[in-house]
């Protein structure tokens, strides 16, 4: 059996099905929890035949002997500074101490290196610990995926459902990017057990602009949407400037964070290309069409 695959944050939705895609293909895992977790949260890792380490994550030393041996760390920590930069900078210097050759940071995410910093608080987090990890003496892979493609039916203020209307800002042909959590965790996966990964991969499900998604709803669901056109770009950075200023959020995920995510996607620069779909034959690409289509019925 190869060396193991650490994950941290795998109780997390999206590391969960990281832990689930490895094992299912015969990686040895090792899930790094909290300390004090629930014991429900961690019986579905156990079922799924991974090693529960349950580690201090503010005390490095404890990571390094969890991480003792492994042929790669993924991270799927999701939050703040405190989780994406610093936290994840404990994880990063215990992964170096223990001599783990590979790291996958938490990106997940579009393409941030052909944005300007300081627009989005988002990426520039992703970018603040990017600096640090390439300072250290250990190889890395980042995978882009867009948004998760979930985010379709969910909070994403872009398909509504009510109305029937896809409501966009800028160019209604502005292509964007999304994959499944499902999809993004069995890529991630394939990259953990692959030792000859490119820093960056770029992968997405489905592209597709406003208007094709104002198409794909209307004959997934049988009703005409509509598009909505709420400004240009200019305007919806105007708004977002105005929501961060009267609620700053600095301990949350406030509205204007995923404003400046979405007003990203539209601005094109953040683009996935080109792709690395077939990088790992066998995978099956969920659509827009197929998450639209699981969608629950009112």
């Amino acid at each position: 059996m190869s060396a193991a695959v650490v994950v941290a944050g795998a109780t997390g939705n999206l590391g969960a099905r990281i832990v689930r895609a490895l094992r299912a293909r015969g990686a040895d895992v090792v899930a790094l929890t909290r300390a004090g977790t629930a014991p429900e949260r961690l019986e579905p890792l156990r079922s799924l035949g991974a090693t529960i380490a349950a580690v201090d994550l503010a005390h490095g030393s404890e990571v390094t002997r969890a991480a003792s041996g492994a042929s790669c760390v993924v991270s799927a920590l999701n939050g703040l500074r405190d989780v994406i930069v610093e936290l994840q900078t404990v994880l990063l210097d215990a992964a170096v101490r223990a001599g783990v050759p590979r790291l996958i940071p938490s990106d997940y995410s579009i393409d941030f290196t052909g944005l300007p910093p300081g627009r989005n608080r988002n990426l520039d987090l992703r970018r603040d610990f990017h600096g640090r990890l390439e300072r250290r003496a250990i190889s890395a892979t980042t995978v882009f995926c867009g948004a998760f493609a979930e985010l379709l039916t969910g909070p994403m203020p872009l398909l509504l459902f009510g109305p029937r209307r896809v409501l966009y800002w800028g160019d209604a042909d502005q292509r964007m990017d999304f994959t499944t959590l499902d999809d993004t965790a069995a890529f991630t996966a394939s990259a953990a057990l692959d030792p000859s990964t490119p820093r960056f991969l770029r992968i997405a499900g489905d592209q597709l602009s406003a208007r094709e998604l104002a198409a794909v709803a209307s004959e997934v669901t049988g009703e005409r949407f509509r598009l909505l056109r709420a400004g240009g770009l200019r305007t919806l950075g105007a708004v977002i400037a105005v929501a961060r200023a009267v609620a700053p959020g600095r301990g949350e995920f406030p509205a204007w964070q995923g404003m400046q995510y979405m007003r990203d996607m539209f601005d094109g620069r953040a683009k996935l290309a080109p792709l690395d779909n077939d990088r790992y034959p066998g995978l099956r690409w969920a659509t827009a069409r197929d998450v639209l289509a699981a969608r629950p019925r009112a």
